[in-house]
């Protein structure tokens, strides 16, 4: 395995560049931030952006729980990537991660100076300071349980033509984590309510919405639906549609992830 390092102060855009520049050297695997991601695909790890604290991040992303860093270093064997990207703020950081997985010496150190213009880390340090966005080099699906709730976006950035990159998407997600706006996040249950009731009034066939009841969770959040239905309408097929429909914007609307969303039709009218 050769073991690359990707080095640069925090908010510089380092996780944004990742993905181009594993394209560019036929890099299979990254680690970031506590998080071992192998051809587009999360497989082991704790993203330190999950974590309630800077000081919490900063462990994670150094794996300083064994128990975390176990299941990452053996995922990383079990692969095992040819070659691998290990992403910090320092070389001694880089250093110290390669150390706790037990991975192969640094073959090559590759500074955010190096590949980016200083207007391009300009933008990523006003994302990261002003805006509390953080870049994950994943696909938003891959960590949606990890950051249900947290305003996760996934981002398409599109690459020119060279004869060493044919083009195409690249899928990262944004998040904010809690440490980033010195808080935690919640919404109330009528959110998750009005989100419901909107989807309902657009439908002939629901009649009214009784009542919406939400569990939340660190992966998401489970929904029950108490409805009233118009008689002359396919019931199976019209809870279905809300039920679909529902969901889908309460994911879009929340960035929570839905877990599980059930309707009852107590009623006909």
């Amino acid at each position: 395995m050769k073991v690359y390092a990707l080095v640069g102060k925090s908010g510089t855009g380092k996780s944004y560049q990742a993905q181009n520049l594993c394209k560019e050297l036929n890099i299979e695997g990254i680690i970031d931030d506590g998080l071992f991601i192998y051809e587009n695909k999360v497989m082991a790890g704790i993203s330190a952006k999950r974590q309630a604290t800077k000081v919490g991040a900063v462990k994670t992303a150094l794996f300083t729980k064994d128990e975390h860093r176990q299941e990452v270093a053996e995922s990383v064997r079990s692969t095992p990537p040819k070659k691998l990207l290990v992403i910090g703020t320092s070389d001694e950081m880089v250093r110290r991660i390669v150390k706790r997985l037990e991975l192969p010496q640094i073959s090559e150190t590759i500074y955010i100076t190096d590949i980016t213009t200083e207007e391009e880390r300009a933008i990523a340090h006003k994302q990261r300071h002003e805006m509390g966005q953080h870049v994950i080099p994943a696909p938003a699906f891959q960590l949606k349980r990890q950051f249900s709730g947290y305003f996760m976006s996934p981002m398409r950035i599109f690459r020119g033509w060279s004869a060493a990159n044919k083009g195409g998407f690249a899928e990262k997600s944004v998040v904010r984590p809690t440490y980033s706006y010195l808080g935690d996040y919640k919404l109330s249950d009528k959110v998750f309510s009005d989100i419901v009731e909107c989807v309902a009034a657009r439908m002939e066939s629901v009649e009214s919405v009784l009542r919406v009841m939400t569990i939340t969770a660190v992966e998401g959040v489970e929904i029950t639906v108490l409805i009233n239905m118009r008689i002359g309408f396919n019931l199976v097929a019209q809870a279905a549609a809300l039920q679909k429909e529902a969901a889908r914007q309460v994911e879009e609307m929340t960035a929570f992830n839905v877990n599980r969303f059930d309707i009852e039709v107590r009623g006909l009218k």
